[in-house]
């Protein structure tokens, strides 16, 4: 939109307009005042959350990196469509609700984060560590920038969601899922069956016999919108990355070999060694304790005595730049294997430090990590450069310039493709090949239109920016010009049809009496087998349709159920069940456990979020919600 403006006034008719706009909404403001155009529940309110306001472009904003986050997971972008369709919209909007609860509840309750504690983060974040492992200020600005956070909008939100994990935290502790419940999972989960099967294919449909035209006419007839030309556009877009811009870059080994050295331990493999901590309440006790210990107590049973957690007490197999305290992992990392510390005074009381198995660091050698180091090296250069052309790209779109103009003036490729639709196929029906996997430029050029000047979309540390150049309209096609395909889906139902009924007879055979192996020496099929295998098992030649019937069915029982595609029909006999005996010790359980346990904490959170929305009260702008996620499209 500023873009625009700065566009309409480049030329002296243009000023005139944008004068006299300008001063209608000066005179606007001194008759209505600023604050009456946000009065009400307008289009420019998505949700109201006690006395928090969230915003249409706020939260279409939120949406679409959600979107992009996603598409880069499943490797193609995801349609509007495929969003409401997963439900992802109200998901969304439900997680932006609950975080402004929250916010209100930390509020409400007047809790806070210092800025000492937020910066200690932010230090710390590997996100934001430069060449050398450390904090690197100009890649923390350039970082949050690419985002759209000032440095004091980015450590406002670290802070209001170090005041939610502790409000979560508390709520959420000492949530333990029954006993009863980890065991009954634990025999679903790991009920084992067997079966016996056999395939019907379309040789066992017997001869189908080529459509009538009236039949084929009236089959199109009555499935016209499955055989429908989809909407296609045409667009043109051009991608910066650090990444891309990098291996234009080329670095020297005297640089690279600067680095190498600076960051010779980073780059290696550090030192590692099984430190456990015990804290005490001052040194004289510490002092005890190790004497015990010296004499032939474990260092475990004295943890045991003084009831720790010996999970808190184990840090692991850990690197010393990875233990929080300095003093700890001085003297962690100046003792033998199996020997126990002086009481030590650390950060949060006197402690006695033990060293168990001891793994040596490897340095590198320069020549080994050469090319890493230069590729880093070129990537952070590149991290400048990529501000610096967006710069001059924004620069030569508002002076007029299509994404292809602009893009070539500047040394870059754009990319165009003539046909694409929502799903991110041509014509063909093949997947368009020139499109970075993750990237939904596709999705984002639907949301637009022919003219529109379009935000970049920011994309793996870098932008994208793109035009609609066409669009060619969704239509009906005649029978003629997609015959072959009527005729492949029609033989195809009735090969399904035909195969149905052959496999529910046969099923019936078999309940009556008959065996599976003789009713598949009948239809001229082999009897298959699958044995001991789970609910969640993959099988190579089982499809899963095929898993999933056999534990709907009791043992000896018999069933039938598709195949791959419509052309297959699996029938089955269920021939064992196995339920193996709980082991509450195997790590498959303390997973399961902990799975539980996320589980209970999530709603345990979930409900009493739910309590501060009832609170404070929450509304919620049905038609901005439809508007930013294309329901009323």
């Amino acid at each position: 939109m500023l873009r625009g403006i700065r566009k309409a006034s480049s030329n002296w008719l243009g000023k005139v307009v944008m004068a006299v706009v300008m001063g209608v909404l000066i005179v606007s403001f001194a008759v209505w005042g600023i604050a009456d155009i946000f009065k009400g529940f307008g289009q420019s309110s998505l949700a109201t959350i006690g006395k928090t306001e969230i915003s249409t472009e706020q939260f279409r904003q939120i949406y679409t990196e959600k979107l992009q986050q996603l598409g880069r997971s499943f490797g193609r972008p995801l349609t509007p469509e495929q969003a409401r369709a997963f439900g992802l919209d109200r998901q969304v909007l439900q997680q932006t609700i609950a975080e402004a609860a929250l916010d209100e509840e930390a509020r409400r309750m007047g809790l806070a984060q210092s800025q000492d504690e937020a910066m200690r983060q932010i230090y710390s974040d590997p996100n934001f560590a430069g060449l050398g492992g450390k904090f690197d200020p100009a890649r923390f600005q350039a970082t949050i920038r690419q985002f759209g956070y000032t440095e004091q909008r980015y450590l406002a939100e670290r802070r209001r969601v170090g005041l939610r994990r502790q409000i979560a935290g508390t709520v959420s502790a000492g949530a333990e899922p029954p006993k009863v419940l980890i065991e009954a999972l634990a025999r679903f989960q790991n009920e084992q069956r067997s079966i016996e099967y056999v395939r019907l294919d379309a040789a066992q449909a017997g001869t189908i016999d080529p459509p009538s035209p009236e039949a084929l006419a009236a089959y199109f007839e009555d499935r016209k919108t499955q055989f429908r030309a989809p909407e296609y556009r045409k667009l043109s877009f051009v991608m910066i990355s650090p990444e891309e811009i990098g291996k234009w870059t080329e670095v020297s080994d005297e640089d690279a070999k600067k680095v190498f050295e600076q960051r010779r331990d980073q780059l290696g493999t550090p030192e590692k060694r099984e430190v456990s901590q015990m804290f005490f309440p001052n040194e004289g006790e510490a002092q005890a304790a190790r004497s015990r210990i010296t004499s032939g107590t474990s260092f475990d049973d004295v943890a045991k005595e003084r009831n720790l957690n010996l999970a808190d007490v184990d840090l692991g197999m850990i690197a010393k730049n990875a233990i929080i305290d300095p003093a700890i992992a001085d003297a962690a990392f100046s003792l033998q294997s199996g020997e126990v510390s002086q009481p030590v005074q650390g950060r949060f009381g006197v402690a006695l430090v033990k060293v168990g198995k001891i793994e040596p660091g490897v340095t590198p050698t320069y020549e080994s990590v050469a090319a890493q180091v230069k590729k880093e090296i070129a990537t952070e250069r590149a991290r400048a450069k990529v501000n610096e052309i967006q710069n001059k790209m924004e620069d030569e779109r508002s002076g007029g310039a299509n994404v292809v103009e602009a893009s070539q003036k500047l040394g870059l490729t754009p990319i165009t493709i003539e046909a694409v639709d929502r799903s991110g196929r041509t014509p063909d029906g093949q997947p368009v090949a020139n499109i970075p996997r993750g990237l939904d430029v596709v999705s984002q050029a639907f949301n637009s239109d022919i003219g529109v000047d379009n935000e970049p979309i920011q994309f793996a540390g870098g932008y994208v920016w793109y035009d609609v150049l066409g669009i060619t309209p969704s239509r009906e096609r005649p029978l003629d010009e997609v015959r072959s395909q009527v005729e492949a889906k029609w033989r195809e139902d009735q090969i399904s049809s035909k195969l149905r009924a052959k496999a529910t007879e046969m099923v019936q055979k078999v309940e009556q009496g008959g065996s599976l192996a003789a009713e598949a020496a009948a239809a001229g099929v082999k009897v298959e087998t699958a044995t001991g295998f789970r609910r969640d098992a993959s099988l190579s030649g089982v499809p899963s349709a095929a898993i999933t019937a056999a534990f709907r069915t009791p043992k000896d029982g018999v069933t039938q159920t598709p195949g791959t595609g419509g052309s297959e029909w699996i029938v089955l006999r269920v021939t064992d069940v196995t339920v193996p005996p709980v082991d509450m010790a195997s790590d498959e359980l303390k997973k399961l456990k902990e799975t539980l346990q996320r589980g209970l904490t999530d709603e345990q959170v979930a409900q009493y979020v739910t309590k501060i929305e009832s609170e404070i009260g929450t509304s919620i702008n049905a038609a901005a919600f439809a508007q930013v996620t294309g329901a009323n499209n």
